[in-house]
């Protein structure tokens, strides 16, 4: 085994083991992947010393291009089931863009720090909401007038993007508060993955490359770690979307709480350490 061999070694191993969680986490929950993603690379690409700053954005980026394919998966599995509400999507797509458009400007100007402590911030704030309200009722009835709408939806991309995450993390919790049914929020939350990745990874792949990025860089997205995750998560996304139609409502947001609050709490355990 030569020495070049034996040091990507265990990065392709995490690589193919992330991939192997995101697939199903993707169908699972409607996240896209990201929220597991993200955190591994941001510490293996640290074991290759490269900088927490440059971890993060490459983390960033790579996940956005991931959710591209992931995302089409879990969602024609999810539309199989009737659970895309299309007619939501046509009234939130627009705002949603818009929201993703501004996340990635911020993304790119702002350092690793920001971003790591937007996502660990929002998992854990999320996670707790779905934890300690599990069996609560919903926080309204319905989902808001038109103004309310375009700003969950603006604000879902927004932060989702810096967070390089589907529209899931965010989406799933702020469409069941309002009373709408967690099957449906989970596979409409698949597509909200879709009109995040796409403009995100874009601007990803146009960004400038940081002069302490791994090998295989375009832009701010690693290639190898893209080619090494995608397919497992692709093959994989089916197989957590019919898990997810088999479990109830309330379990369905404890595993997806489980996940947010393991991936954030290591990311903020990593910017405290940084400061």
């Amino acid at each position: 085994m030569s020495d070049l061999l034996q040091q990507w070694l265990p990065t392709m191993i995490a690589m193919l083991a992330t991939g192997a969680c995101a697939g199903i986490l993707a169908g699972l929950l409607g996240v896209g992947g990201g929220i597991v993603i993200v955190p591994v690379l941001y510490f293996v690409l640290q074991g290759l010393g490269v900088s927490p700053a440059t971890a993060m954005l490459v983390a960033t980026g790579t996940s956005l291009l991931v959710i591209v394919p992931t995302s089409i998966s879990s969602m024609r599995a999810h539309h199989k089931r009737g659970n895309v509400d299309w007619a939501l999507i046509k009234r939130w797509w627009p705002w949603m863009v818009i929201g993703v458009i501004a996340g990635s400007s911020v993304a790119l100007r702002a350092k690793g720090l920001l971003l790591s402590t937007v996502f660990g911030v929002i998992a854990i704030l999320v996670a707790l909401n779905m934890l300690l309200r599990a069996k609560s009722p919903p926080l309204a009835r319905q989902l808001p007038g038109a103004v309310g709408q375009g700003s969950m939806a603006g604000g879902i991309g927004f932060f989702s993007v810096m967070m390089g995450v589907g529209g899931g993390t965010i989406g799933v919790p702020l469409l069941t508060a309002c009373n709408y049914p967690s099957h449906r929020a989970v596979g409409t939350a698949s597509f909200f993955g879709l009109l995040i990745s796409i403009p995100g990874a874009l601007a990803m792949l146009f960004a400038s490359t940081p002069a302490d990025a791994p090998e295989g860089m375009i832009g701010a997205v690693n290639l190898p770690g893209f080619a090494l995750i995608v397919p497992l998560t692709v093959l994989l996304a089916p197989v957590g979307a019919w898990l997810g139609a088999k479990l109830d409502a309330v379990m369905l947001k404890r595993v997806f709480a489980v996940f947010l609050c393991i991936s954030g709490g290591r990311m903020l355990m990593q910017v405290v350490q940084s400061l």
